[in-house]
C-alpha cells in the first residue's frame, strides 16, 4: 500500500514549482489562481525570489502548500493513495490532495493560518529548540519540570524531538536536557513557539475560518497530526485541524500507525526530502521516495 506524505515549513527553496508552471497547463492555471487568491504574485517569489522572500511566513506556508498540491495533481491518474498524511502545514496539502478540500479553500486556510501564526508570534517572544538523542519520555519529563510554557511540539523520529515555548523556559529546558545526556539541545531560527499553548490566539482566530470551510469525505484515510490516527469524517477532520496549532505533531506515531495499517511505500510530494529521511529513521523496512 502506498502512503503519500507532504512536508511542512522549512522545506522551501528558490525555483520551487517552476518546472510545473512551465510545462503543465493545469498547474499554470492553478498558480495564477493562487496569485489572485493571495493578492500578490507568489509565483514570482517561488520561482525567482530570494531565500529571504521565501522565509516570510505569509509566503513560506502558501508556497509549500501550492507546490505540494500541484505535484500531486501533476501525477494525474497515477495518484492513487491508500492513505495520506502531512507534517504540520503539510496536513492541509494532504487533505486537498485527498479531495477533502478544494485547492482554493485549502489555500485560503493556509494563508489565514500563516498570518494568524505570525500575529501570535508578535504577541509574546517565544521559540523552539531541537533535541537529539534522548528518549521521548525523558524530554517530556524535563519539560514538565521547567517553570513557564515549554512542551514537546514535534515528535519527528526516535531521538529527534522539537520543544516549543517561552524563551526563558526553552533556555532552562535546554540546560537540563544537555545535563541529562542530550547530544544537542539547540534553539531554532523560527518566529515563535509553534504547536504550543503560545499559539492559542492563532488557534482561536483560525477556528472560525476552518468551521466555515466545506470539508468533504477524502478518497482515503488522512492520518492527522494531533492523534496520529486515520480520519475520513469531515467533522473529525475539522476538529483536529483546529486543535493542530496548539497540539504536538506526532509524526513518529503517525508513520508507525500507517505502517501498521499496511503502508509499505512512502512517497513524499513537495519541496525537500525531510520526510523521506524521517520515515527511514522510524522504520527502515519500508520503501521511501519523493517528487519535488
Amino acid at each position: 500500500m502506498i502512503a503519500y506524505v507532504f512536508p511542512g515549513q522549512g522545506a522551501q527553496f528558490v525555483g520551487m514549482g517552476k518546472d510545473l508552471y512551465d510545462n503543465d497547463a493545469q498547474a499554470r492555471e492553478l498558480f495564477e489562481q493562487a496569485n489572485d487568491i493571495l493578492g500578490f504574485r507568489i509565483t514570482d517569489l517561488m520561482h525567482a525570489g530570494t531565500d529571504e522572500d521565501l522565509r516570510q511566513t505569509k509566503v513560506t506556508q502558501p508556497a509549500i502548500f501550492i507546490h505540494s498540491v500541484l505535484l500531486a495533481k501533476s501525477l494525474g491518474s497515477e495518484f492513487r493513495p491508500d492513505m495520506v498524511a502531512g507534517h504540520s502545514l503539510g496536513e492541509f496539502s494532504a487533505l486537498v490532495a485527498a479531495g477533502a478540500m478544494s485547492f482554493a479553500d485549502g489555500l485560503k486556510l493556509v494563508s489565514a493560518r500563516a498570518q494568524a501564526m505570525q500575529r501570535a508570534c508578535e504577541l509574546k517572544p517565544s521559540t523552539m529548540a531541537a533535541v537529539l538523542a534522548l528518549p521521548d519520555e525523558k524530554v517530556e519529563e524535563i519539560c514538565a519540570e521547567v517553570p513557564g510554557v515549554v512542551v514537546c511540539a514535534n515528535y519527528n523520529c526516535p531521538g529527534q524531538l522539537v520543544i516549543s515555548g517561552e524563551i526563558e523556559a526553552i533556555d532552562a529546558a535546554c540546560e537540563k536536557l544537555l545535563a541529562a545526556g542530550a547530544k544537542r539541545a539547540l534553539k531554532l531560527k523560527v518566529g515563535g513557539a509553534f504547536h504550543s499553548p503560545c499559539m492559542e490566539p492563532a488557534r482561536a482566530e483560525l477556528a472560525e475560518a476552518i468551521a466555515a470551510t466545506e470539508i468533504h469525505t477524502p478518497v482515503c484515510p488522512v492520518f492527522q497530526n494531533v492523534d496520529a490516527l486515520p480520519h475520513t469524517d469531515p467533522a473529525e477532520i475539522k476538529a483536529n485541524l483546529i486543535a493542530q496549532l496548539t497540539a504536538p505533531v506526532r509524526w513518529t506515531q503517525t508513520v508507525r500507525n500507517m505502517i501498521a495499517a499496511g503502508a509499505t511505500e512512502f512517497v513524499e510530494l513537495g519541496p525537500g526530502k525531510v520526510l523521506q529521511g524521517l520515515v527511514a529513521k522510524i522504520d527502515r523496512s519500508v520503501a521511501v521516495s519523493g517528487k519535488q
